[in-house]
């Protein structure tokens, strides 16, 4: 029995479980985060995120798929994390950093009325691939592979009607190219300022929002000359912001929001 908090970034959803100080060990968050996920069987969920303490960070998260495989950041998740901490009185700090996986990331947390209200993370900087071709079924696509601290497959599209992600993706997410499996990322330029998205995420299938899918499409987009440094990102669970400054760091900023808490026996 344990405690949990259900959370989201514009209905990217986890699971939230304290782990700080020695509460709630969890044996085996693989399996856990299986059950949980479930959206009949379970309490339903993108995943589940434990948080627990850091020996060089200001805490640590650890992320786990709806499959049970473990990811090695989430940029939503990442914003909920800041929120949880402080809203929860773990910490009175307003600028954090914070151990993954996928290397220590620093959030800066924007406060109202006491509560957390929007979080900005620094993602890191990308690391680029070339680009490459598959054909996946009856199609051809050209991919631009980037890493933000997790991999992602970049796909620009003209419609979306064209590219339907639950027919491509699964094949996609787990070609033989990608070692380690890949979250894709369908994206259609509007203007050099605001691009739309549609998200696959390793692990989880189709997701309304993907923060590091985000950070990925900024940092492919302007290194193609497509769009300028400022970008907003329009997924289905709305607006991300993203800024990829002259030092090659990608900075992204979103809404995280606390949906109800629980106890799971």
């Amino acid at each position: 029995m344990f405690k949990f908090t259900k959370m989201h970034g514009l209905g990217n959803d986890y699971v939230f479980i304290d782990c700080t100080n020695g509460k709630n060990h969890i044996s085996d968050p693989s399996t856990l985060s299986i059950k949980i996920s479930n959206r009949n069987f379970g309490i339903g969920s993108d995943g589940l995120i434990i948080i627990s303490d850091s020996k060089i960070a200001d805490f640590k998260m650890n992320i786990f798929n709806a499959d049970g495989s473990e990811a090695e950041m989430c940029g939503n998740g990442l914003r909920c994390v800041g929120k949880f901490l402080y809203d929860y009185k773990l910490t009175n700090k307003t600028n954090l950093t914070i151990e993954t996986l996928g290397g220590l990331k620093e959030i800066s947390l924007k406060i109202r009325n006491e509560k957390v209200y929007k979080v900005v993370i620094c993602a890191g900087t990308p690391l680029f691939s070339n680009d490459l071709n598959l054909k996946i079924l009856d199609k051809n696509f050209l991919i631009s592979p980037v890493c933000i601290g997790n991999p992602h497959a970049i796909i620009f599209v003209d419609d979306f009607k064209n590219c339907p992600i639950e027919k491509y993706c699964p094949l996609l997410e787990t070609n033989s190219v990608f070692p380690n499996k890949t979250n894709v990322e369908f994206v259609k330029i509007v203007n050099k300022n605001l691009v739309k998205v549609k998200v696959w995420e390793r692990g989880s299938g189709p997701t309304l929002a993907c923060g590091t899918g985000a950070c990925a499409v900024c940092a492919v987009c302007f290194n193609k000359q497509l769009t300028s440094r400022s970008l907003t990102v329009e997924l289905p669970g709305g607006f991300l912001e993203t800024y990829y400054n002259e030092n090659g760091n990608i900075y992204m900023s979103g809404p995280a929001v606390t949906v109800y808490e629980g106890i799971y026996y």
